[in-house]
């Protein structure tokens, strides 16, 4: 008995064969592919992205001899009454409440004591095993100031235009925000926070530093409180693919990425900040 493929039949079978090829090369790309993949792609900072090959070498021996010699010694802390808690909270939030973003920093000087107080203060922020993965760069060179500022519009003219998006452009408007920062210049001080992905032992092998980015962040918010309570401002800025150029510039090593860049001064005399309202407790909290 002799057996006919209908076309059909035929049809089928090519389209399973093609399937199945295709399954078997996932990667792949075509060359049609590879040459509609835009030059810039949005929301995407490549520095701050963390290698794996960043934790490879890890020297475990050494990090667990140093954790286990470590002593531990009593803790006690001020415990106030419930009225006192309560005056102090409400205080607390009221003076954190008139934090503003502002753009318009004066050029008049500050203690440089009162700098070096907040980044101690921000360096009691709590880190994953205690690693305290952060440097803070802080930088008064009026020369280095400028050439961070070039470094920051050139790259930021770039995100306005092509790596944002409109949307994102667009939501920044109500802010009247753009890629110029005159206060890079006139701002006292300049402190541009690096998480550092990976430390270095006494025997220069590197060592994991984890949960770094939250770390981080934390230490962040710590300073920005701190700064408050010192009656300065300052506008939180995370320069979008700058950070290879301002590391090299500040000779940082391989291991630190920007985070964060606060520009720290007193507001000038005509600034001006978006009236913007916070989300009232509601909004913002579940309680279980």
């Amino acid at each position: 008995m002799s057996f006919f493929l209908t076309p059909i039949l035929i049809a089928f079978i090519l389209v399973l064969l093609g399937w199945i090829f295709k399954n078997e090369h996932p990667g792949k790309k075509t060359d049609d592919q590879s040459k509609t993949k835009p030059e810039y792609q949005p929301w995407v900072d490549e520095d701050l992205k963390d290698s794996a090959e960043d934790h490879q070498t890890e020297d475990v021996d050494e990090f667990r001899e140093s954790e286990e010699n470590l002593e531990h010694i009593p803790f006690s802390s001020p415990r106030f009454p419930e009225h006192e808690m309560i005056k102090r909270s409400q205080e607390f939030y009221e003076l954190l409440n008139q934090r503003r973003s502002v753009r318009f920093i004066s050029d008049e000087p500050i203690p440089r004591q009162v700098i070096d107080n907040i980044i101690k203060t921000a360096g009691t922020a709590p880190s994953g095993a205690h690693t305290e993965p952060w440097s803070f760069v802080v930088v008064q060179d009026a020369e280095v100031k400028h050439k961070i500022r070039v470094i920051i519009e050139d790259e930021e003219e770039v995100n306005y235009k092509k790596r944002m998006g409109d949307r994102w452009v667009n939501d920044l408007k109500k802010l009247r925000t753009n890629w110029i920062k005159e206060y890079l210049d006139t701002a006292p001080f300049l402190i541009l926070i690096f998480k550092k992905i990976y430390g270095i032992t006494s025997s220069g092998r590197k060592k994991t530093h984890y949960y770094n980015e939250i770390s981080v962040s934390i230490a962040c918010g710590i300073l920005l409180a701190a700064l408050q309570n010192a009656g300065l401002v300052t506008v939180t800025t995370t320069p979008l693919n700058c950070g290879p150029r301002l590391r090299t510039l500040l000779d940082r090593p391989a291991n630190e990425k920007l985070l964060v860049l606060l520009p720290v001064g007193y507001p000038r005399k005509d600034a001006t900040v978006p009236n913007l309202k916070r989300k009232p407790l509601e909004e913002i909290m579940v309680l279980v």
